[in-house]
């Protein structure tokens, strides 16, 4: 990393500092911080570009729990889904068929991780991505221009599906248990986006959208300073698809039309976004949009999970745009490419996201 210094200030110690306490973010809270961190500062906090919410709103779908009574109810849904990912890149399911129980059973075990002793959390911390299960603030933290107001913890749930004595013992039960309702949900939702796309229901799911499951189990502490950084800084997701649970605080953002948007919050509901490989292999027909998370200005942590449906980290796969989709009107947008170079713990670069445009022909 460049070894940048403003006068006193040496970014590179101080990024080196912060992570040998193992604590992350939350350790800077519990130890009774008023200012951040300068590693912490970002210029991107302030927007000009933005709408409230009572102005436009993510699409919201009724999923009718998951059971649809007659093709034409399945129909209707596909249509609706198709809307959102051809025009937002996100939408908010309700009446999903996620049990409501195990909802707050995921957010309440994910909270006790980062509440639980940092003596405890440190065993977990570490910065080798090969590890099975990481604990750690921002992955990109020595390559990013400014450090996130955020810790993870993460394991990759499927095809490899960890033992429970492999995971944190305070939250790693129902970690396997919420993952497998996730893997059911994201079935449906897959076969829904491919009857969008005038495809049989399997077509994503037999290319391989469903074989990788990394679960990312974030915790965003209250911010002293809050105008000064962000929860995540903008992004697109290195996914074929996000479903992310979430609390009451929100602060999820997302970009429609050039301006930010609040994703309105719902604790009830789950939140869906297409990733950059489903907007690879769709040839652009569905949107990967950029968004953010606002640093928390509450007085309790906000708990957020990702569950990031991506290739296998082993796997030998090439993805590029379902031939099917092609046509002499719509060539390829994309060149083939092997899964690795989209691996979602490549680095963000400094000037801006370039998740896509190297791959373009």
């Amino acid at each position: 990393m460049e070894n940048t210094m403003v006068g006193a200030y040496d970014r590179a110690a101080e990024v080196k500092e912060f992570d040998e306490m193992k604590t992350g973010v939350k350790g800077l809270v519990d130890a009774g911080i008023t200012e951040i961190p300068r590693i912490f500062h970002n210029q991107l906090v302030a927007v000009t570009n933005y709408k409230p919410s009572s102005e436009v709103r993510i699409p919201s779908i009724d999923f009718g729990g998951g059971v649809f009574e007659s093709p034409v109810t399945r129909e209707s849904v596909v249509a609706k889904l198709k809307d959102a990912v051809e025009n937002y890149g996100f939408f908010q399911s309700i009446n999903h068929g996620f049990p409501l129980d195990l909802m707050k059973r995921m957010r309440d075990g994910v909270r006790a991780f980062h509440d639980q002793d940092p003596e405890v959390r440190k065993t977990f911390y570490t910065r080798d991505m090969d590890k099975r299960v990481k604990y750690f603030s921002n992955p990109d933290l020595f390559d990013s221009p400014a450090a996130s107001w955020r810790d993870t913890l993460t394991c990759f749930m499927f095809p490899d599906v960890p033992k429970k004595e492999e995971l944190p013992e305070i939250c790693g039960e129902i970690m396997l248990e919420y993952s497998k309702e996730v893997m059911k949900f994201a079935e449906l939702v897959f076969e829904l986006l491919s009857e969008a796309l005038g495809l049989s229901p399997n077509h994503l799911k037999d290319i391989g959208c469903t074989k990788g499951l990394c679960m990312l189990c974030h915790c965003y502490p209250p911010c002293p300073e809050p105008d000064r950084t962000l929860g995540a800084a903008q992004h697109t997701d290195r996914t074929f698809l996000t479903i992310l649970l979430q609390d009451h605080i929100g602060g999820l953002q997302v970009v429609h039309d050039g301006y930010y948007i609040d994703v309105p919050v719902n604790k009830d509901a789950i939140i869906v976004n297409i990733g950059d490989l489903l907007q690879l292999v769709t040839n652009d027909k569905f949107v990967s949009v950029e968004h953010r998370v606002m640093a928390n200005r509450g007085k309790q942590p906000r708990i957020a999970v990702s569950s990031f449906f991506v290739h296998p980290p082993t796997s030998a796969s090439v993805f590029g745009p379902i031939k099917e989709l092609l046509s002499e009107d719509n060539p390829p947008k994309y060149r083939e490419t092997p899964a690795g170079y989209s691996n979602h713990f490549v680095p963000r670069q400094r000037h801006g996201n370039n998740s896509l445009s190297h791959l373009r022909i």
